[in-house]
């Protein structure tokens, strides 16, 4: 019996880029977002879903499909061209004024609703935390919403063929031991940085993506109200927020002979030694 063709959604995120300071912005403290770019831990997983495609016959003789999707700003859509010229063959882009402000629950429940939308998917993947929030919480918020079961935090990731469907089959590392998990699809699942090295977009790649469809959605279209999402349907925000106080000058010791002893003393009081 043949196998029915994968659609696999990957989430990714628009976010600042790491190599210039995080700030915050405006009364509620949410952060500025005018420098961004794809979240480096969301290539993994478009990665791994690209892997999967080409171990099973790919896009074009196997009709597989891997679709990038997102949330967030009119600018986040620089986030889906960028997973378009990667490889993914389908871009999504939620986008909507309300969104503005919206914590882990609220993204999920967004999420979800976009998934759903989307409809027939196999498979969910995600990175195993965005850089700027690092809260980890969405792939399982998500796995709840959908009633699908979820595998996290993978560092090894293959599909099985069962002669007409695909089961997941997922390792994951802990500090003393590996575990080893699988389960039937459709499934949630969030891998590490070390399950791959993702690819760069070449030329005609970048060139290709130009021609991929990028669907954009509003709240209204995945069937939403705008007090589900946002400041009104978060779970948490912050209350107040405070530059982090400049780093005091550390201990100095001139060496005039006793360098060595000084520098001892001195882990002495720190109780390091």
């Amino acid at each position: 019996m043949e196998n029915k063709a994968l659609k696999i959604v990957v989430l990714i995120k628009h976010v600042p880029d790491a190599e210039f300071d995080r700030h915050l912005t405006g009364p509620s403290h949410t952060v500025d977002r005018s420098t961004s770019i794809l979240s480096e831990l969301d290539e993994y997983p478009l990665e791994a879903a690209l892997q999967l495609v080409e171990a099973h016959g790919g896009a074009k003789k196997a009709g597989h499909q891997v679709i990038a999707v997102t949330m967030g700003p009119d600018q986040a859509s620089a986030a889906v061209k960028k997973a378009l010229q990667i490889g993914a063959h389908e871009g999504v882009h939620l986008s909507d004024e309300a969104l503005a402000g919206s914590d882990a629950a609220a993204t999920s429940l967004a999420l979800a609703a976009v998934v759903k939308q989307i409809g027939d998917v196999d498979l969910v993947m995600a990175g195993m935390a965005s850089t700027d929030g690092e809260t980890s919480l969405v792939p399982a918020q998500l796995a709840e919403r959908l009633q699908l079961p979820q595998v996290t935090f993978a560092s090894e990731l293959e599909l099985q063929d069962e002669g007409g469907t695909y089961r997941i089959r997922a390792r994951r590392d802990g500090d003393t031991h590996s575990d080893t998990i699988e389960s039937a699809l459709p499934a949630v699942v969030s891998v590490t940085d070390q399950i791959n090295e993702p690819r760069y977009p070449n030329f005609k790649g970048i060139m290709a993506a130009k021609k991929k469809p990028l669907t954009t959605f509003s709240l209204a279209d995945i069937g939403l109200e705008t007090a589900d999402v946002g400041f009104d349907g978060s779970w948490t925000r912050v209350e107040s927020a405070a530059a982090r106080p400049p780093r005091s000058h550390g201990t100095i010791i001139t060496d005039e002979g006793d360098a060595g002893k000084q520098l001892v003393d001195f882990l002495e009081q720190q109780k390091l030694v």
